[in-house]
């Protein structure tokens, strides 16, 4: 990865946003999906997750942001992460992983977010 600097203490912040159709959804996957998520919490260099889905609700983003690479791939390692990939078909109609580097991050301070705000923080004025 690059050198890109986010927030106040330079620190580079990481996405990896898994992408996915879900078809059939058993107990074993939200048994996994609930050690996946576990495990990311318990990686250090874990920032924090978010999940967004498409209007129609039949795609959905699963954003996972880390503050180092080594972080990002012990994640990826872990058995249960590893079991998971092993079973996708069971579940997913098809999937797609984009890994970022965060060069920019920026609002005006009123909605909360993982990653940190580079800006000042300006409120729009109400009358």
């Amino acid at each position: 990865m690059g050198g890109a600097q986010v927030g106040a203490e330079g620190k580079v912040v990481l996405t990896a946003s898994f992408i996915f159709t879900e078809t059939d959804l058993d107990d074993e996957f939200f048994r996994l999906d609930q050690l996946i998520a576990q495990a990311a919490e318990d990686t250090d260099g874990f920032l924090g997750k978010e999940n967004w889905f498409s209007e129609d609700r039949k795609t959905r983003n699963s954003m996972y942001y880390w503050d180092n690479q080594a972080a990002l791939k012990a994640f990826s390692a872990h058995p249960s992460h590893i079991e998971a990939k092993k079973q996708y078909e069971r579940w997913y109609g098809g999937f797609h992983v984009v890994i970022s580097e965060v060069t920019q991050s920026y609002g005006d301070g009123a909605l909360n977010h993982i990653t940190p705000n580079n800006r000042p923080v300006r409120r729009p004025k109400t009358t």
